[in-house]
């Protein structure tokens, strides 16, 4: 595996670059064994699901405008509400730029109309409940049953939250993408407790409008 600098970043960046579609394909056990798909690359034809319920092809919404992609575990994760937060203070400014924001997580749709109330989140969030984009994006990763215990015993249900029994998340990932769905940029981080930071990410947005 190698790991690649898709921008210059004052902190380390875990690139995985070596990809393809057999392995996009492939869950692992291990965020640190994930592959996501390459710069330059189009991305795959997935869909995903709207907080109404309502099932969109992601190259269609993404055809709309030049996006910020953001893959994150759930909205019960507190490092994922911090980042997400942290992204919401520069919204208006990437959308000055010219993009949209849009967020994916595994959870169901009302979940995700459980996280924009609590959070206050006005950017756009995404449904992949199957785990069918992530996996097709070569971020997907299984959660081991040990792990899945001992999340449920604080109250944390990945079955409840997604509707599946996968008990798959995604390393949490940014891609910053052209119109054509051609991947300009991305950073994707094996430890969740580690994300982009926010003027990095608006640094990065202008290299690529």
């Amino acid at each position: 595996m190698s790991i690649r600098f898709s921008f210059l970043l004052p902190i380390t960046l875990f690139c995985f670059l070596l990809s393809s579609t057999s392995w996009a394909q492939t869950v692992p056990d291990s965020p640190t064994e994930v592959h996501p798909i390459l710069v330059n690359s189009i991305i795959p034809d997935v869909s995903v699901k709207t907080i109404e319920g309502t099932t969109t092809a992601l190259k269609e919404i993404i055809a709309e405008q030049p996006t910020v992609l953001i893959f994150y575990r759930g909205g019960w994760c507190p490092y994922c509400s911090r980042h997400m937060a942290e992204l919401q203070k520069i919204e208006s400014q990437i959308v000055d730029i010219g993009y949209q924001i849009l967020a994916i997580s595994v959870d169901k749709p009302e979940v995700l109309k459980e996280t924009i109330t609590d959070g206050e989140l006005s950017y756009t969030l995404l449904s992949d409940s199957p785990a069918d984009v992530m996996k097709a994006f070569g971020i997907a990763y299984r959660v081991d049953d040990k792990t899945v215990a001992r999340y449920k015993s604080i109250g944390i249900d990945f079955e409840k939250n997604t509707g599946f029994s996968h008990h798959i998340l995604p390393a949490p990932a940014v891609f910053i993408l052209d119109q054509e769905g051609t991947v300009k940029f991305q950073y994707v981080n094996p430890d969740y407790k580690q994300r982009i930071n926010g003027d990095v990410l608006l640094a990065a947005a202008k290299a690529y409008i």
